[in-house]
């Protein structure tokens, strides 16, 4: 993994100068003072934060929308409580889990489920992730179509095992999602860009069958991990159940928190 600190800075607007020195505060980010010269920075611009390349000119920059976009089709055109994820996380008639994201990442399934109605946290331990998605959660909740289904969403700037293991027994999620860095089959040049900065960024999810292993004692249903269709398990633990959509595949561990 990168050192973030060092390679990505915030800079701003100058009428967003003080938002910024709080969202820098808030997530241990250093503000840009133009001297530093860094291949990513966040800048935080008149309408949205997002994140430039400034080595790459056919780089777009790269932000988080749930209002817009591909967050306004899944809303209105995604499947409802039918959809394989809604199945996955245990959604079924009037019944709606509180979820863990433990990899909130750029929190488009998150939202889905929030959409949906589930009460959701959202795990992301990388500061710039966590920067973009706060800045989309904010500009939704001003929103009268998103205002609500974002208030179902909390989120936290967290290493997923430490979140995990600090929770106390009376008080853990229904069902933990992970969605872990291994290399997805899609070949669009979004999600190609998406992939190429998380891993920049982030580096892949070392840990993954960690947090696997310990979620699976501190969830009170179900861990539902989201694979590549033909990709293996996660560990050597068999799912309890599998869900399968063209590209995807939700292994489902049924759980008795212990």
């Amino acid at each position: 993994m990168l050192n973030l600190l060092s390679e990505v800075v915030l800079y701003a607007h100058p009428l967003r100068q003080q938002e910024a020195e709080r969202i820098a505060q808030r997530l241990n980010l250093p503000l840009g003072d133009g001297q530093r010269k860094n291949k990513y920075r966040l800048y935080l611009g008149p309408e949205k934060l997002e994140l430039q390349n400034l080595e790459d000119r056919s780089f777009a920059p790269a932000f988080v929308d749930f209002v817009e976009g591909r967050a306004r089709h899944r809303r209105l055109f995604g499947g409802g409580k039918g959809q394989p994820l809604a199945r996955a996380v245990g959604i079924k008639g009037s019944r709606l889990p509180r979820v863990l994201d433990a990899t909130a990442g750029f929190g488009r399934d998150a939202f889905v489920l929030a959409s949906l109605g589930c009460q959701v946290t959202l795990l992301e331990r990388s500061p710039v992730f966590a920067a973009l998605l706060a800045d989309a959660l904010e500009r939704a909740a001003l929103n009268i179509e998103t205002a609500e289904i974002v208030k179902r969403m909390n989120l936290q700037c967290v290493d997923a095992q430490h979140y995990l293991n600090s929770l106390p027994d009376n008080n853990l999620p229904e069902a933990v999602y992970l969605d872990p860095m291994y290399p997805h089959r899609n070949k669009t040049a979004l999600v190609k860009k998406e992939m190429r900065i998380a891993r920049e960024l982030a580096g892949d999810d070392e840990d993954a069958a960690a947090v696997l292993d310990m979620a699976l004692s501190r969830t009170t249903s179900r861990v539902v991990v989201k694979r590549p269709r033909t990709a293996a398990t996660l560990n050597t633990i068999k799912p309890t159940t599998v869900i399968q959509s063209e590209n995807t595949r939700y292994d489902i561990y049924i759980t008795t928190a212990r």
